[in-house]
Order: structure tokens, then C-alpha cells, then sequence
């Protein structure tokens, strides 16, 4: 099994797959941006984006599913932003021709909340580069936000802006079939 946490930088994604591993200590955490890093020191990435790339696209499914098959009984927890319907298609669709259940949420947040979170945030310990990761986060609000209307129609949207216990409590529920009131 396979839950992708989408949303804007700044949504609350990697701090709520660290509540849901916190919950779940025997999930796997992969973050496909690490694959980027990889592919960003071996190759040009023209737009500037390695999610462009279709080899990256390739290479998230490949170890996704790898990880999946490879661990079955142990859920695949995904932070990552992915906000082209047709690129989500590339990594979810592999997946889900294997035979992998892929849970896809959503944490919808306010333009505004994710400024603050961003600014609120150290992205780099060089404050000249720091700045320049948080002006590219903050360009990218208006996409990031706008994608909710070409997502995969079994996306579960989720209010971003509510705890990170509560969230834990919503995925797991979603996933597991059954309520998890409490953090349990």
C-alpha cells in the first residue's frame, strides 16, 4: 500500500507522514524528491523542475512499487508535491496495473496560512539561498492550489490547515477502514 501526501509546499505534508510513521513505525517513509537530488547531479534539468523529467517519473513508480512488493505488509508513506494530473497518472497508474493500493491525499491550505508557513520555515543555512527556495515555494501557491480541480478523481482532499493529529486520524481511518480516534 501506497499513501501519497500531496499539497503546496508549506501544506504539511512531511509533518504529517512523520505523525503517520510515528503511528505506524513499520511503514517504509520514501520521499520521491530524493530521486530528483540524484538525477540534479547527473543530468540537466531544463525546466528546472526534475518532476519534468520522465525519467523521474519512472524511477518514483520503479522503487515505489519495488517497495511495495518487495515489503508488502509495510505501507509506503510519500510526501511529495505532484501537481500535473498526467504525471501523477505515470507514477500511480504502474502501481495500480501491479496490483499496490495507492491512497492519494490532498491537504488543501489557504494561499495566505501557506505564505506564513513558508516564510515561518529555514529552508537552507545560506540566508541569500534561503530566500531564493522561499520566493520559488511561494510562486509555486497559485499551481499548487489550482490542481485540485485536475487530480485523480479518487483523491481524498483534506483540510491542511486542521492539526496534524487530526489528519493522522482521518488517513488512517481512510486506509485502514476502521476509526482511530485519539492518535492510537
Amino acid at each position: 500500500m501506497i499513501v501519497w501526501v500531496n499539497g503546496a509546499f508549506g501544506s504539511g505534508k512531511t509533518t504529517l507522514v512523520e505523525e503517520l510513521h510515528r503511528r505506524r513505525p513499520d511503514a517504509l517513509v520514501f520521499d520521491p524528491e530524493h530521486i530528483g537530488y540524484v538525477l540534479r547531479e547527473i543530468v540537466d534539468i531544463p525546466t528546472g523542475n526534475f518532476q519534468d523529467l520522465p525519467l523521474w517519473r519512472r524511477q518514483v513508480a520503479h522503487l515505489a512499487l519495488g517497495l511495495a512488493q518487495d515489503y508488502g505488509r509495510r505501507p509506503v508513506l510519500a510526501p511529495m508535491t505532484t501537481v500535473k494530473a498526467e504525471y501523477a497518472e505515470e507514477i500511480f497508474g504502474p502501481l495500480r496495473t501491479a496490483g499496490v493500493a495507492v491512497h492519494h491525499f490532498f491537504l488543501k491550505v489557504s494561499p495566505e496560512v501557506l505564505a506564513r508557513r513558508i516564510d515561518a520555515r529555514v529552508h537552507h543555512a545560506d540566508p541569500a539561498r534561503d530566500e531564493e527556495v522561499k520566493r520559488w515555494c511561494k510562486a509555486q501557491i497559485p499551481l499548487c492550489t489550482a490542481v485540485a480541480d485536475v487530480l485523480p478523481a479518487d483523491t481524498v482532499f483534506l483540510d491542511g490547515e486542521r492539526s496534524v493529529g487530526e489528519l493522522a486520524d482521518m488517513v488512517l481511518a481512510r486506509v485502514d477502514g476502521v476509526p482511530r480516534p485519539g492518535g492510537g
